[in-house]
């Protein structure tokens, strides 16, 4: 990915006056539109130039999933009622979105869907050593575009490494759990703020604005916070 997701130390201190936004997003890695939501936002916030810096939290979009996953065409027919037609279209629409922002969706059959409480627990663990967007933006590409098997321990330290993170701590990670509970804790903080669907998105710990709201809206969006005194 071209674009970055914080503000560099660089830009920090050639605007010391300009404290960087600080943007909260609720994701889920196997949500398109929670890659297409910060990619949107992403192009918004280099087009205005905004200093900022992101912060990931985890939400799952399928808890009770097995730990095999679910064919998607299968999954979504059962979870939304969409015909097969329905699908096809609606994954048409989001593979030509997606490439003119830079995502390079991959559906296709065989395609599945996975529960995705193993990726947050990395993404926690990744946090510790700043790595936590580099990590988050390598699980939006090994699902959507390399169609990964996010239920294998094996993929998802491969996946770990790839960005700089230790292969063998990761799988440790991976074995005891050491983050469950605090990835659960994350998971309820934001059910109790009435987070019930991603990509969400605060602004300064305040303004929250879910979907994916578009390039044109999120400038319009970071233009107004600009103006803010909050």
């Amino acid at each position: 990915m071209p674009d970055t997701a914080a503000t560099s130390a660089a830009d920090t201190a050639a605007n010391p006056a300009t404290a960087p936004l600080r943007i909260d997003i609720v994701s889920d890695v196997v949500c398109p539109w929670c890659v297409v939501g910060y990619r949107q936002l992403l192009r918004a916030l280099k087009d205005t130039g905004t200093p900022h810096e992101i912060h990931w939290h985890p939400f799952e979009l399928n808890p009770d999933m097995p730990d095999e996953g679910q064919d998607l065409a299968e999954h979504i027919s059962e979870k939304y009622g969409s015909t097969p037609e329905q699908s096809r279209e609606n994954r048409q629409m989001l593979t030509d979105l997606g490439a003119g922002l830079g995502i390079a969706f991959n559906y296709g059959d065989g395609m599945r869907m996975y529960n995705t409480f193993n990726v947050h627990q990395l993404i926690h663990w990744a946090k510790t050593q700043d790595k936590a967007d580099a990590l988050e933006r390598a699980f939006f590409t090994a699902y959507f575009t390399d169609r990964k098997d996010l239920s294998d321990t094996q993929v998802l330290t491969e996946i770990a490494a790839s960005v700089g993170l230790d292969a063998d701590e990761a799988r440790a990670v991976l074995a005891d759990q050491r983050y469950a509970q605090a990835v659960r804790e994350a998971e309820q903080t934001w059910l109790r703020q009435g987070i019930r669907g991603v990509p969400s998105m605060v602004f300064r710990n305040k303004h929250l604005v879910t979907g994916a709201q578009g390039v044109e809206n999120y400038t319009s969006i970071l233009n107004q916070l600009a103006q803010m005194q909050d």
